[in-house]
């Protein structure tokens, strides 16, 4: 300040104000704390960790960002400490601890490099120069991954799966590689996965080698009718995003019926039109529709009588999901619905599972997605 002004903070009551050698050690003792809280239960001697939140429900595990996630964590270093480990987790999926921990060790061995009177500018371009080197140095120590080396994989993928509640059991490793191996594409000779074609569904009820793969897609929604078959074959899906319903008018309206007769003929009306919507539906081809809006009591009837197997309300990602799976094309009118914009599946069934009913789609021709049913008795995602 100029003229030797003395500068003013006002901090709201309750608070401290910390700022040099005292600031650099809080930093660094909360960090060492989160790593602390956390090593117990890396590598093959580690301890799980049992988690109360403030309603009492427990959480028993071992994983890293698991115990992070749950923990109520104020000071600001320590945060970005644990955003580490959600960015590990988000990028690779495993490694969340050993990240942590690293890190806390870091500013551990900079405590030391304060406590010698080294600038804090230069121990951040030393660590950036270390970092360096040990990319170069994995970079010469890293084994090239053959995606359709079946046993390379598994090795990977048990050692992702150890920290989790699953474990490394043979079943659901094996489910993983396969699920990984179907959705792959390879791009100018390299091989990608993207995670969105791979969809768990999970439900309460059996163990883990009840768990089973299915290439296709899985929704969770029954058919709307009962007397619509719970089986199609050689399926020809039709993805539509409006209501198979009368639609009511923008502005307020009124209609005077004076005589039984008008009444008759305006239910009449109301009737033809959604037998002329399901007669769309059919000259399209389609024996099975999925429906992101609603679909009237009277038009599910026509559906049924005309064999045709019909979902309502189902999300929007689902038909995105579908409409990748077996080729079909949503549309936003029944005029646009034609032959090409239908999509084909070799089988689609309704299944009870865990007490609850699902639509499998499966036996697709151009499908990438696959879902993985786990009716585990734990929701654990892999």
């Amino acid at each position: 300040m100029a003229d030797g002004i003395q500068p003013i903070f006002i901090l709201p009551e309750g608070y401290t104000r910390t700022s040099g050698k005292d600031a650099q050690r809080n930093n660094i003792a909360a960090a060492k704390a989160i790593a602390n809280t956390v090593k117990s239960t890396l590598g093959p001697r580690g301890m799980d960790k049992m988690l109360v939140d403030n309603i009492g429900d427990i959480t028993i595990t071992n994983d890293g960002v698991t115990v992070l996630k749950n923990m109520e964590v104020e000071n600001p270093v320590a945060k970005m400490i644990v955003e580490v480990a959600k960015t590990q987790e988000e990028e690779v999926g495993d490694g969340t601890t050993t990240a942590v921990i690293i890190a806390g060790e870091l500013l551990k061995s900079a405590e030391t490099l304060l406590d010698q009177s080294i600038h804090p500018t230069l121990i951040a371009r030393g660590y950036k120069l270390a970092a360096n080197e040990a990319q170069n140095a994995l970079d010469k120590m890293s084994i090239k991954l053959d995606i359709n080396n079946k046993e390379d994989l598994i090795k990977v993928v048990k050692t992702a799966t150890i920290g989790k509640s699953t474990g490394a059991d043979e079943h659901i490793v094996n489910l993983i590689v396969d699920a990984i191996k179907h959705v792959k594409s390879v791009t100018g000779g390299t091989a990608g996965v993207d995670l969105d074609d791979i969809k768990i569904e999970k439900k309460v009820g059996g163990g883990l080698e009840d768990s089973e793969l299915v290439k296709g897609v899985i929704i969770d929604k029954e058919k709307v009718h009962p007397d619509m078959p719970d089986i199609v074959k050689d399926a020809k899906i039709a993805l539509v995003n409006m209501a198979l319903e009368i639609e009511k008018t923008n502005v307020d309206a009124q209609i005077r019926i004076e005589k039984p007769e008008q009444l008759g003929a305006f239910l009449d009306e109301e009737e033809r039109m959604l037998k002329e919507m399901v007669k769309k539906v059919k000259e399209s081809g389609a024996n099975v529709l999925v429906c992101q809006k609603g679909i009237d009591d009277t038009a599910q009837h026509f559906l049924a009588k005309s064999g045709i197997l019909a979902f309502r309300r189902v999300s929007e990602n689902d038909i995105k999901k579908i409409g990748k799976a077996t080729g079909a094309k949503t549309v936003s009118s029944l005029d646009e619905l034609e032959k090409e914009s239908l999509g084909s599946a070799g089988l689609v069934k309704i299944e009870k599972l865990a007490g609850e009913t699902l639509a499998f789609i499966e036996e697709c021709k151009k499908s990438k997605s696959s879902n993985h049913p786990d009716k585990g008795r734990y929701g654990t995602r892999y």
